[in-house]
């Protein structure tokens, strides 16, 4: 090293010093330059699972606009209601459809990303603490942004699946795709309940006025 180069090393690491005090001027002198952060290798995805994943959104929106602008629908005052006329007996309150159905969305949902199901998801039945309208409207929002985790995972081999105690769907025939499906299926056959809940009550379901 020349006396030349060793004259600016030292001014270099002096001035940076003068700048940043805390850092010795001999440290500041040896820093490397930083290196930007590497970036996840995006998932390699074939032409089939693509096709799968679009046409899954496209029925988890409708899905869920259609059975959150009912839970919307639906007066507070009546979250509380089910009926007691006819065959009747036994059967959910509104409260209990929306918590039942967001609860089996979740369960399901984590079953298609390979992780344990929420604990208060319970036994389908969701949370105590959802009491309020609004409590069980963004409960039912997150169960739905579960499944859309899901149908993103399509086609990503890097995303483990897994069978769930609630699903006929055991063994060899658990798919992603399959308890995708299962989730929307049942979600829909709880919306007929919650129309049918609405309309005794004198709410024409959103859905029905487009």
């Amino acid at each position: 090293m020349t006396i030349a180069h060793s004259v600016r090393t030292g001014l270099c690491a002096a001035w940076l010093a003068a700048l940043i005090p805390s850092i010795p001027a001999s440290v500041a002198a040896a820093q490397p330059a930083a290196q930007p952060a590497a970036q996840p290798t995006p998932a390699a995805v074939d032409s089939g699972a693509r096709r799968d994943r679009e046409a899954f959104k496209a029925l988890l929106a409708i899905v869920r606009r259609d059975i959150t602008e009912a839970a919307e629908a639906m007066p507070a005052v009546k979250y509380g209601f089910a009926p007691t006329v006819g065959e009747f007996a036994g059967v959910r309150t509104f409260s209990h459809e929306v918590k039942h159905l967001a609860a089996t969305n979740y369960i399901l949902a984590a079953a298609a990303l390979g992780r344990d199901a929420p604990p208060d998801a319970g036994d389908e039945d969701g949370p105590d603490s959802v009491v309020t309208k609004p409590q069980h409207v963004a409960y039912l929002i997150g169960s739905f942004d579960a499944l859309t985790r899901a149908v993103d995972a399509i086609g990503d081999a890097r995303v483990p699946v897994r069978g769930s105690p609630i699903s006929p769907l055991q063994g060899t025939a658990v798919t992603r795709t399959g308890l995708i499906t299962e989730s929307l299926v049942h979600a829909y056959d709880h919306y007929g309940q919650m129309v049918e809940y609405l309309r005794m009550n004198g709410v024409i379901p959103p859905a029905s006025r487009r």
